[in-house]
């Protein structure tokens, strides 16, 4: 009896220990995964952006045919290796995140799973296979390595510019439709008749939108005098529209800063003299009138 309830406390205290030696190395595993404070996570992060790299540079290689024809084989092998060394990686990273669904959910989540399954896919569905070159977003990783994060900020400031400029941009892009529309079919008026590229007036708005855009492919030119004369017009004023849109972010990220700093500044009070707010508790003269200003606590209560 005794020694059969030594081997069920021994029994107990194996378990337990082989529980928290994989807890340990479980939570090692989501410090070199997840984190880029550690060397081992910022090693871990850098090599999983050069093995991107290279799995992109091998798809591009694999589709210029001679180089396909003559090292298709090792190009093949290389992708096997390295789609399993994501596949293994993205398993442990779902292994060792507390809260699963929100990093199966993730944008980066999303993204890890696509630039395997994409892979896979192309097994089955051999046109799919450029999908593996979504493995690319993965590399937007190099901003929280590198402690970018900053950046992202930026970017968001200009993502929430962009949103709120939305409705003058499509005013302005319904403004540009309807202007091409009626270039169109005036050069279709002038030139139909005598030059094969505005045979119909779809063509003939195909040009405008080229020559609007400052594109310039070529491949369709006016013939005739006033077709001419229109066309340099119509040059003209591409490069008037092109700096629209770009004024009208430019308007809304500024002003858009100007809140944030409004919102951030906290008003201490304002000057006895001129009237002035004043937001700096440091200040001790107004930056108007120059005249000293009270203690900090007695413009407060102002």
């Amino acid at each position: 009896m005794l020694f059969n309830l030594n081997m069920v406390l021994q029994s107990k205290n194996s378990n337990k220990s082989q529980r928290s030696t994989l807890q340990r190395i479980k939570q090692w595993l989501g410090i070199v995964v997840f984190g880029t404070t550690t060397r081992m996570g910022r090693v871990f992060d850098i090599g999983l952006l050069w093995t991107i790299l290279l799995s992109i540079l091998i798809i591009i290689v694999e589709s210029v045919p001679s180089v396909n024809e003559r090292y298709g084989f090792y190009l093949k092998t290389a992708e096997w290796i390295i789609t399993i060394l994501f596949t293994l990686e993205y398993m442990v990273r779902i292994w060792v995140v507390k809260k699963r669904r929100g990093y199966i959910f993730s944008f980066f989540g999303i993204v890890d799973f696509l630039s395997i399954a994409s892979f896979y896919l192309s097994l089955i569905f051999p046109g799919s296979k450029p999908l593996i070159m979504l493995r690319a977003i993965r590399l937007l990783r190099i901003f929280r390595i590198f402690q970018l994060t900053h950046y992202l900020d930026e970017s968001a400031v200009m993502g929430k510019a962009l949103i709120r400029s939305l409705k003058r941009i499509t005013v302005f892009l319904s403004v540009l439709i309807i202007a091409v529309t009626i270039l169109g079919t005036i050069m279709y008026v002038l030139e139909h008749d005598a030059n094969e590229g505005f045979k119909t007036i779809p063509q003939s708005i195909y040009w405008a939108i080229v020559t609007i855009t400052t594109v310039g492919y070529g491949d369709v030119t006016p013939i005739t005098y006033m077709g001419k004369i229109i066309s340099s017009i119509i040059m003209m004023l591409g490069y008037a529209l092109i700096a629209v849109p770009t004024g009208i972010v430019a308007a809304e990220i500024t002003k858009q800063k100007d809140e944030d700093i409004f919102h951030h500044q906290k008003r201490m009070g304002e000057c006895p003299n001129c009237g002035l707010d004043i937001y700096d508790p440091n200040a001790n003269y107004c930056r108007n009138c120059g005249k000293p200003l009270p203690e900090e606590s007695d413009t407060a209560k102002k």
